[in-house]
Parts: C-alpha cells; structure tokens; sequence
C-alpha cells in the first residue's frame, strides 16, 4: 500500500468517525426536544417529579429503540 492508499484510507476512517459523531449529537438532540416537550409539562423545579423522571427515561429509551431499528434497516439496504 502506497502513501497515498494509507492517506486516504485514514481520511475516509476519520471522516466516517466524524459522520458518527455528529449523528449522535443530532439524535441526542433531538431526544432531547422530543422527551423535555412530551414530558415536562410545567415548569420545572430543582428535580423532576417521578411521574417526569418515568416518562424521561420511557421516552428516551424508545426513541434509542427505533433509532436502532432504522439505523439496521438503512445498514441492510446497503
């Protein structure tokens, strides 16, 4: 393998790493949005009540749940 092979291998590597990267930053994001709009329906204090801190964690989990079954679905597509 030549220089350039090796160069280019490492740029392709690093630039999937950082499609990654900024994929999980989105989702995060956007479970973010999602969960606090669904949730949280007064104004917060200096915890959440356990009926918000259950629904938090319900709907993240979900939200994980079906990014994973899309992000196999594209995978198998290819």
């Amino acid at each position: 393998m030549d220089v350039n092979s090796a160069n280019s291998a490492e740029l392709q590597r690093f630039i999937e790493q950082e499609k990654e990267k900024a994929m999980v930053s989105e989702m995060v994001g956007k479970l973010t949005d999602v969960c606090w709009d669904r949730c949280i329906t007064s104004t917060p204090g200096t915890k959440f009540s356990s009926g918000e801190q259950t629904c938090l964690t319900n709907c993240a989990q979900r939200y994980i749940d079906m990014s994973a079954i899309i992000m196999k679905r594209f995978q198998s597509m290819h």
